[in-house]
């Protein structure tokens, strides 16, 4: 089991100068809560006593790295960090600060769900700070969550969960299901961080050493909005233009040929990552999606990675793009797949409604975006990435309607006729351009990217 470490420990990992939030005036509830449970005023006043604290949240404001956020501290000692009427009032104060004075929420959870004492009304704080948390998110603030041992419960499912990052120590227990009210012959390895980043709903385990690190990185990228569209990188690979159609496949299927890392390496000084499609799934080696740092401004980024793309990488984008609109920060995408995974498996994960909903989230982003395809443009699974007025080519891609191939195939033409239908096809970078598929050619003489909005 890991080390279970204090709201103040906690807070000592992050920043050190927390200042604590004047807590809101309690309630009138009477002698022992709402319920009248007996003992209930004894057991808080034990909890003071054994912890320092009043209740099982810390609220204040402090510095992490370089951004100031206020930040919220579960007490595990405190009735297992349980969620009350009074830890209610702590959570809306805290996020009513953040808006006002325009700050990220960090919040650092450990929590065993909602308080026994006091019943339902222990219940109802979670619909309370899930709305706390959409009006934080609806005024273009970034919400993270670090995850301690344990999160489980409503704390999980509303301040963890529902965070726009969500961070977690090693081996913490994070699950909906506390250890107490699982089935008896549940496996406990599926109740913890590690088990939570393989199912695409934390994006990353951080050791304690690292943490201060990492949560500054990320409030620093998340805290930079701007309105002009990211700029169109630098072509890595050929310089010269395919001189036929199945040319331009070929090289855009070189296995030399730069690929997505290659230009986020290139294209940025620092980044962070997002580990998930939040709905259970991850596709590491289909989609890259995060934040960095270009030129000193944020830009989101979402980046095929040259293989067939599937469902959980479409539901990741359409995170990545989402989240990236409502901080306002422009997006990147790189177009590199010879289109979406068509087995079994991806229907059964509903590929074409991931599809469906990255194309609803590139149509309605209010945040720029920029397109460049580094590679293979393969159909409906390479254009639902592609930004409908701000895509650009590389000398070493091509875009299709279908794969040459394949586009044979449907047209019941002989093998021999492949490259012929790729011309036919014009799937040239200067072709797409002429079309007005694509607004230029990365390395060219082009024009700047449009102004948004």
């Amino acid at each position: 089991m890991p080390e279970r470490l204090s709201a103040r420990e906690a807070l000592a990992l992050v920043t050190d100068d927390f200042t604590r939030l004047p807590g809101p005036a309690a309630g009138e509830s009477g002698p022992n809560g709402p319920l009248a449970w007996t003992g209930y005023d004894a057991s808080r006043a034990r909890a003071t006593a054994r912890t320092g604290e009043e209740e099982s949240v810390v609220v204040g404001r402090g510095t992490v790295g370089s951004t100031p956020a206020v930040l919220i501290a579960f007490e595990f000692g405190f009735l297992g960090g349980s969620l009350g009427e009074r830890t209610g009032d702590r959570l809306e104060a805290a996020h009513t600060y953040a808006r006002t004075h325009r700050l990220p929420v960090l919040s650092l959870v450990a929590t065993g769900g909602s308080r026994m004492q006091e019943g339902m009304l222990a219940l109802t704080q979670l619909q309370r700070v899930a709305r706390q948390s959409a009006l934080t998110r609806a005024a273009g603030l970034a919400q993270l969550a670090v995850l301690r041992d344990p999160t489980t419960g409503g704390g999980w499912a509303t301040l963890g969960a529902g965070a726009d990052v969500v961070l977690a120590l090693p081996g913490a227990q994070v699950g909906f299901a506390g250890s107490r009210v699982r089935p008896p012959d549940a496996d406990p390895a599926a109740y913890t961080a590690e088990a939570q980043v393989a199912a695409g709903t934390v994006d990353a385990v951080v050791p304690p050493g690292e943490l201060r690190a990492a949560v500054a990185l990320w409030l620093g990228l998340l805290t930079a909005p701007s309105a002009e569209p990211a700029p169109v990188p630098r072509a890595l690979g050929a310089a010269g233009l395919p001189a036929t159609g199945w040319d331009a496949v070929r090289r855009a299927r070189d296995p030399e040929r730069p690929r997505a890392r290659a230009y986020l390496d290139a294209y940025f000084t620092r980044r962070a990552e997002l580990g998930g499609d939040r709905g259970g799934g991850r596709d590491p080696d289909g989609m890259l999606c995060g934040f960095g740092s270009h030129d000193g401004r944020t830009i989101a980024y979402a980046a095929q990675t040259g293989t067939a793309t599937r469902p959980a990488g479409y539901r990741s984008a359409t995170r990545l793009i989402r989240l990236a609109d409502a901080l306002s920060v422009p997006v990147l995408t790189l177009v590199d797949t010879p289109g979406a995974a068509n087995d079994a498996e991806a229907e059964r994960q509903g590929v074409g409604a991931a599809i469906a909903d990255l194309f609803t989230a590139v149509a309605t982003a209010r945040t720029p975006l920029t397109t460049l395809v580094i590679g293979e443009g393969g159909s409906g699974g390479a254009l639902a990435l592609a930004a409908p007025d701000n895509t650009w080519a590389t000398p070493d891609s091509y875009f299709s309607v279908i794969a040459p191939e394949l586009a044979a195939a449907i047209l019941k033409r002989p093998a021999d006729q492949v490259r012929a239908t790729a011309d036919q096809l014009r799937v040239r970078p200067q072709d797409l351009v002429a079309l007005g598929v694509v607004r230029g050619i990365a390395g060219e003489r082009t024009v700047s990217p449009p102004p948004h909005g």
